[in-house]
């Protein structure tokens, strides 16, 4: 991998965003944080990059074409190029299906498969341009089973990223630009751990053959696999990590 190579991650300031972002700079990747919030993806920046050479933050909300537009810009002046993108930030809620209102099923789904697909589009239509690129897309296992502690309007969003995840990496082939998607179950995260009380998480393991939450650094592996020149043969898959709570 060049070390002229750019990355950028939405929904980096923590979680498995900042994790990915981690090993992305690990493997030499210089790296963009994105976050909708400024100051936390600042501080992130500056835990992994202290000297400011390697981590650009960017604030960006995912569900503003605009600000897509702004980011590139911004990763185009300052290093020159972009060549991966991971499409990482999302909302999640737990609300249960009989109670979510018309309009928190829209905000969901607008920011994560419409912030899924902009970013695609956007960042796609100057990898394209560019003749190189590769984007990962964060799916997940909800959006295989219909979710577990999930809400329905999360699993639903997250179901829609695997299909534009084909329908971008269908369009995008040609132009040298593979997408595809990680769909990851019960992670070691400050997000799962959000949803599921510790009371219940006996419960939750005991559920999972491989009996262990997964690993965010193992998921950034993944992307690091996925965002390789070497990648290039490999597009419009999802890749499940679940420690077998979903095969196929």
């Amino acid at each position: 991998m060049s070390e002229s190579q750019v990355a950028l991650v939405t929904g980096a300031a923590q979680g498995l965003g900042y994790q990915i972002a981690g090993r992305l700079l690990a493997a030499g990747y210089r790296v963009v944080l994105t976050d909708v919030d400024g100051e936390a993806v600042k501080k992130a920046a500056l835990s992994l990059d202290n000297t400011g050479n390697c981590v650009l933050p960017l604030t960006l909300n995912i569900a503003k074409k605009a600000d897509f537009e702004a980011a590139l810009a911004d990763v185009l002046a300052f290093w020159g190029g972009l060549h991966v993108l991971v499409n990482n930030a999302a909302v999640t809620k737990a609300t249960p299906v009989m109670e979510i209102s018309p309009e928190e099923f829209n905000q969901v789904v607008n920011v994560n498969l419409g912030g899924a697909f902009v970013g695609c589009q956007v960042i796609g239509k100057y990898m394209a341009e560019q003749g190189y690129g590769r984007i990962i897309n964060m799916a997940s296992l909800a959006g295989q089973n219909g979710g577990t502690s999930t809400g329905a309007h999360y699993a639903a969003s997250k179901g829609g990223i695997l299909t534009i995840t084909k329908v971008f990496a269908k369009e995008l082939a040609a132009n040298g630009v593979t997408v595809n998607a990680i769909a990851p179950g019960p992670i070691d995260s400050p997000m799962v751990k959000a949803l599921v009380p510790e009371e219940r998480l006996p419960t939750l393991l005991s559920a999972i053959p491989a009996g262990r939450l997964g690993n965010g650094d193992f998921i950034g592996d993944m992307v690091v696999q996925f965002a390789s020149p070497e990648a290039y043969f490999t597009t419009g898959t999802t890749w499940d990590v679940n420690g077998g709570l979903f095969m196929r």
